[in-house]
């Protein structure tokens, strides 16, 4: 009985593992997108705010977003994410006060700030794009652009991805969440989870 009882946790443990890899290696790939140039419009998905300032994080997806915009001069932002527990401005807000910091027109800035989490940053962004746009571009750490792009198409929209960096300090917490949050988003899709 405590063989059969060793050989099943073995078992159950390689599956994990192996499941685990495999994400890996999506968030891996994803991670590795290069943009297309001049396209519509871009969606910056909203990070956690300490206070008014952007965590590390959501000042890597600006800095990403902001090189992208001065090097393409007619694409649009939507600043995306509401405002959190702790969070003295919306993380939409965030990103717009720091993309015009980094000159980027504030005309150029749309602002999405009702959104909890990266479904609805991405469901209430497509709200605000302009009627003409076809050509968009999500933009957050390398990490999250693979489930991203996945929730994006679920909604309709075909998004590239523009991965910006994840602070080291991060990157551990930041990973183990997102594989649990892309094991929900895959339980939600099944119908096990709603």
């Amino acid at each position: 009985m405590k063989k059969k009882i060793i050989l099943l946790f073995s078992i159950f443990m390689a599956l994990v593992i192996v499941y685990f890899g495999a994400l890996q290696l999506k968030m891996s790939q994803y991670s590795k997108l290069e943009a297309p140039e001049n396209a519509d419009y871009i969606i910056v998905l909203g990070a956690r705010v300490k206070g008014s300032v952007p965590s590390l994080a959501l000042q890597a997806r600006i800095d990403a977003a902001s090189q992208y915009l001065k090097e393409n001069e007619n694409t649009i932002a939507i600043a995306s994410g509401g405002k959190g527990h702790n969070e003295d401005i919306s993380e939409a807000e965030s990103i717009k006060r720091e993309l015009v910091k980094q000159g980027i027109h504030e005309d150029r800035i749309v602002m999405e700030d009702q959104s909890t989490n990266t479904y609805e940053n991405i469901a209430y962004a497509k709200a605000l794009i302009p009627g003409k746009a076809s050509t968009g571009v999500v933009v957050t750490n390398n990490f999250h652009i693979y489930r991203s792009i996945n929730i994006a198409r679920d909604i309709g929209l075909d998004l590239a991805g523009l991965p910006a960096e994840t602070p080291l300090i991060a990157i551990p917490r930041s990973y183990s969440r997102e594989y649990l949050a892309i094991t929900k988003y895959y339980l939600i899709k099944l119908g096990v989870l709603k």
